[in-house]
């Protein structure tokens, strides 16, 4: 298994997860593999000849990593038949009040959304027979989440974000989507989008204040809005039906159950 962004989050999550231990993992770091210079990602890749490739790395305001570096880390896939294993955002949609399946089309409002959807399209037209997870915000345990981070800075006081009332999404611990990626990567008869996010809908506002209680400070410390008087372009609500997942075996535990 062939891992890029395994220092971040979800990586670090992937390369302990138990399902996952069958698997002789490839992690190198952005030190040493840029996925935005495509003939290093190509022979690289296409040298260890891995089974699996699972791409995670990304920087959110860079649209040559998260779109061009897509391309390549697919195109190096396809080059040596890797089973891959995209991860994507559910920010690709707009929001709206019903639940989006596989089925909905992208359709983004943020530009961070719109690099995404165009890396989902750039893999599935080099890999089709790709996996794409598409997932909610993560939070995590045994290290913070970078949302956990913003949140305990503002609990001490270094800065001052708000978190709005109006914003909802499916929050998932790193761990279960971590899981789901091993359990996709043997399954490769599982090709296209698969929606994998938390049980529960909430608000930015009450994510953090879960978060602040687990951290054991006050939650009224933190500052709360709205998107409306924000005056940003903001998803209101995007809620993933996870029934597909699911049926694969796939499941995220709520917020109750994986802040313990």
């Amino acid at each position: 298994m062939f891992i890029t962004g395994a220092s971040g989050l979800l990586g670090r999550h992937l390369q302990r997860c138990s399902k996952a231990e069958h698997w002789d993992m490839v992690a190198p770091g952005s030190h040493s593999l840029d996925i935005r210079r495509r003939e290093a990602v190509l022979q690289m890749i296409t040298e260890w000849k891995p089974a699996v490739v699972v791409h995670l790395a990304y920087r959110k305001d860079d649209r040559r990593t998260i779109v061009d570096g897509s391309r390549n880390v697919a195109e190096a896939a396809a080059a040596c038949g890797a089973r891959l294993v995209h991860v994507s955002t559910d920010v690709v949609f707009a929001g709206r009040p019903a639940p989006y399946t596989e089925h909905d089309l992208p359709f983004a409002i943020t530009e961070y959304g719109r690099m995404k959807a165009a890396a989902e399209e750039a893999v599935i037209t080099i890999a089709p027979r790709a996996a794409i997870v598409r997932t909610s915000l993560m939070y995590a345990t045994e290290f913070l989440a970078p949302l956990q981070v913003d949140i305990e800075r503002a609990l001490r006081g270094e800065t001052s974000p708000t978190f709005f009332t109006d914003e909802y999404r499916c929050p998932a611990h790193a761990s279960d989507i971590a899981d789901a990626i091993a359990i996709l990567a043997a399954m490769p008869e599982v090709v296209g989008p698969v929606h994998i996010a938390g049980p529960e809908v909430l608000s930015r506002a009450d994510l953090a204040r879960a978060v602040a209680e687990w951290l054991g400070k006050n939650p009224n410390l933190l500052r709360t809005s709205t998107i409306a008087e924000s005056g940003l372009a903001r998803p209101a609500r995007i809620v993933l039906d996870c029934t597909l997942a699911s049926q694969l075996g796939i499941h995220v535990r709520p917020i109750g159950l994986a802040l313990r």
